[in-house]
């Protein structure tokens, strides 16, 4: 396999769950379970990019590869980019960003993210899916969904119920089967899309959907779309979040 980088970000100051990546879970910090993670994924290096010095005081004492990165940065993107740059990355340096809220990634996932970009030379950035089946989860805001084209790349991502059907379709249809998907938040990128990436202003539909991916694929970069037949893992952005992963994990 083509090797390849995990850079996870990892900001403290989040918004709906102040202070989550350092918050406990099942005996570890949020933060360190990612960590182990990604480092049984068969990346060649993994490092936590980091806003602020406690979190970096916290990933050395597990043992992490941190670097401290600027508070000013928006979003993980920006921070997987100074990483990259600091570090010299050349631009065919394959990164997977690892979302640093996400405790639960099967590190299968994050291979297949990344097997995916490196086969195939005209997408820009690589990430995953899984086919919607329940009409809750199509019309859940909170659930990103894309549509793609025949080969496989992003058409478009958003919180909306997509496709919608034109004729005899409304909120208590049911979904269109085979053409439903839930995004799963995990990117693998070409370093050299990413610097392009990064460079990019905001786009009017990342802004109204508030997704960042929409930036992307209005300014002309390819996502390839690969299917996951695993349902993509419970994330932490809540209370609620936490305490159901982790109860899972004293559960296994």
């Amino acid at each position: 396999m083509t090797p390849f980088k995990i850079v996870i970000p990892a900001r403290l100051g989040s918004t709906r769950l102040p202070r989550k990546v350092l918050r406990p879970l099942h005996g570890k910090p949020l933060l360190q379970w990612v960590w182990e993670a990604a480092r049984t994924s068969a990346a060649e290096q993994v490092i936590v990019a980091a806003d602020d010095a406690e979190v970096l005081d916290a990933c050395r004492a597990f043992g992490a590869d941190a670097r401290l990165t600027a508070a000013s940065h928006q979003s993980g993107t920006d921070r997987i980019d100074e990483i990259a740059r600091n570090a010299g990355w050349s631009d065919d340096t394959l990164v997977v960003n690892l979302q640093g809220d996400e405790p639960l990634m099967p590190p299968a996932l994050i291979r297949q993210a990344a097997a995916l970009l490196a086969g195939d030379a005209g997408a820009d950035i690589a990430t995953l899916c899984h086919p919607l089946h329940a009409r809750e989860e199509w019309l859940n805001p909170n659930m990103v969904k894309l549509v793609m084209d025949t080969s496989g790349y992003a058409l478009y991502f958003s919180r909306a119920p997509i496709p919608w059907k034109r004729e005899g379709t409304s909120a208590e249809s049911p979904l269109p089967q085979g053409l439903a998907f839930r995004h799963i938040g995990l990117y693998a990128y070409r370093v050299g899309a990413l610097r392009r990436f990064s460079a990019l202003p905001p786009a009017p539909l990342e802004q109204c959907e508030m997704l960042e991916q929409l930036r992307a694929l209005s300014h002309g970069l390819r996502i390839k779309v690969g299917i996951s037949e695993a349902p993509p893992p419970r994330g932490v952005d809540t209370e609620d979040d936490l305490a159901a992963v982790d109860a899972l994990l004293a559960s296994r």
